[in-house]
């Protein structure tokens, strides 16, 4: 990677230079201990750990972020941790406005709550054993999103030290995002009025498109999960005297998912899962394409194997650049991420098992409702089930995606300035395949507010799955990028 160009922008209030300098002395003298220690936490989401108000690890990781947001001792600064009875917290802090500053309100958002350990990490690695090596911090959650609230923090301190005039921010770190953030309404609800006239929304739970400029992401998927279930017997039987007159529950399983889904395509065939692509979403899908090329599924750990002395890797859905991102943004599709009713291969018998359970995990176009795709979804699975067998399907709930609104002038200019001063490359745009529940939210309830959502989940930094890792050189700079938009806010 080219060295950035840390040049000044003339229209910017800040010092880019020193923005970046400030910053990056935070992140390596104390921010980088903060979350290799947050790391070693396993403050796993409600949906993965049912006891988490026993175990207290959200508890923890809570009360370890608000003490250190206040050690920092950022003038006027107030915080508290909100509770709601049964409910996860939520860290809320507020710094008022300078007295020359737009009259707006920056909301800057992330989350605490991390996915479950996932198997496959490297040997020496591990889900709740930070490493720092090479620039990266391996370790669950450090860069989804256990980052947020620190670097939050640090580009407010880089503008309070060039005494650069800013809006009133405030800060909202919630504990169930991993789960669906099912316990965030009831709060934004509670705050509504302490969050204020949000102009701008700071999202830092995004990704990246690659490590050498600022990406803003521009849409969402949504997601409808749940538990697809098929039991055919009360118990196990000898498959020698069954097979051939009991049916498979796994064979089953399979015609049922064939009503949802095309095996061969992957196509999801309600059509009421699909949207139309806005134009401009397209026209942006091209443009970023030019840029990623085939990097775009190359980042991806294939599987391969030597075929012929040949080094044959497993392939993609598609090798078209630009069909490859509006796949992974626009389409529909579905994942089975979990099973039950299986034995391990090791105890697995010549027995016909009573039923087969699958974790489903549908991603939804952003512009789908969710709770009508959860309803039509069950109806499908459930109805017409082969042999009679009792077919149920238990969901998780769902999030509906989000499209972000246009952008301002101010917005526009700001953001490209900031990749331009700390990547020396302009600002890209990019849908990601992910969900961010609170979006959606923000952007009903702020119609006019303008949407930086970003972050540093760029090429191979697998949230969620094994070798998770934060990019610390780029999550510096996306620090500072931060402070810049602030500072360019009219």
């Amino acid at each position: 990677m080219n060295a950035p160009l840390h040049r000044e922008i003339p229209a910017a209030l800040l010092d880019t230079a020193q923005a970046l300098t400030d910053v990056s002395a935070r992140w390596d003298g104390d921010i980088v201990q903060q979350i290799s220690d947050y790391i070693t936490i396993p403050a796993k989401s409600p949906s993965f750990d049912a006891d988490w108000a026993g175990h207290g690890h959200i508890e923890t990781v809570m009360r370890n972020a608000a003490a250190w947001v206040e050690a920092q001792k950022v003038e006027g600064l107030k915080l508290e941790i909100v509770r709601i009875q049964g409910r996860t917290p939520v860290l809320f802090f507020e710094v008022p406005a300078t007295k020359t500053a737009s009259t707006d309100t920056v909301l800057m958002y992330g989350h605490l709550d991390k996915q479950p350990e996932f198997t496959g990490w490297r040997s020496d690695l591990g889900p709740w054993t930070p490493k720092y090596e090479d620039g990266k911090l391996f370790g669950r959650g450090g860069a989804d999103d256990g980052y947020a609230v620190y670097a939050s923090i640090a580009a407010i301190q880089a503008l309070k030290a060039q005494n650069v005039p800013h809006p009133r921010i405030v800060g909202l770190v919630e504990t169930c995002e991993e789960s669906g953030s099912y316990d965030l309404l009831p709060y934004v609800d509670a705050l509504r009025t302490r969050l204020g006239e949000v102009g701008l929304v700071i999202c830092l739970d995004s990704g990246a498109g690659n490590y050498d400029q600022l990406w803003l992401t521009t849409s969402l998927r949504g997601m409808a999960s749940g538990v697809l279930k098929v039991q055919i017997l009360t118990e196990g039987v000898h498959s020698g005297d069954a097979s051939g007159l009991v049916p498979s529950s796994f064979r089953i399983m399979r015609q049922v998912l064939d009503l949802l889904e095309d095996s061969k395509t992957g196509t999801l065939l309600p059509q009421s899962f699909h949207c139309e692509i806005p134009a401009e979403r397209l026209e942006q899908a091209k443009a970023t394409a030019q840029i990623l090329g085939d990097q775009i599924y190359k980042r991806f750990p294939w599987a391969h194997y030597d075929c012929g002395g040949a080094n044959t890797f497993a392939l993609p859905t598609t090798t078209d650049p630009v069909e490859a991102l509006l796949n992974r943004t626009w389409k529909p599709t579905l994942s089975v991420t979990g099973a039950d009713g299986f034995p391990e291969m090791g105890n697995a018998g010549n027995v016909l098992r009573p039923y087969t359970a699958f974790k489903l995990s549908l991603r939804l176009p952003p512009l789908v409702d969710a709770a009508s795709a959860v309803q039509e979804l069950k109806a499908l699975l459930e109805d017409n089930a082969p042999y009679q067998a009792k077919v149920t399907f238990e969901s998780a709930g769902g999030a509906t995606g989000w499209n972000a609104p246009g952008t301002a002038p101010w917005f526009d200019k700001a953001l490209d300035d900031a990749s331009q001063a700390y990547y020396g490359a302009p600002c890209g745009t990019i849908g990601q395949g992910g969900t961010i529940p609170l979006m959606n939210m923000l952007s009903q309830g702020f119609p006019k507010a303008q949407m930086m959502v970003c972050g540093v989940l760029g090429p191979k930094s697998n949230a969620h799955g094994p070798n998770e890792f934060l990019h610390v050189p780029y999550a510096k700079k996306i620090t500072a990028a931060v402070a810049h938009v602030i500072a360019q806010m009219p």
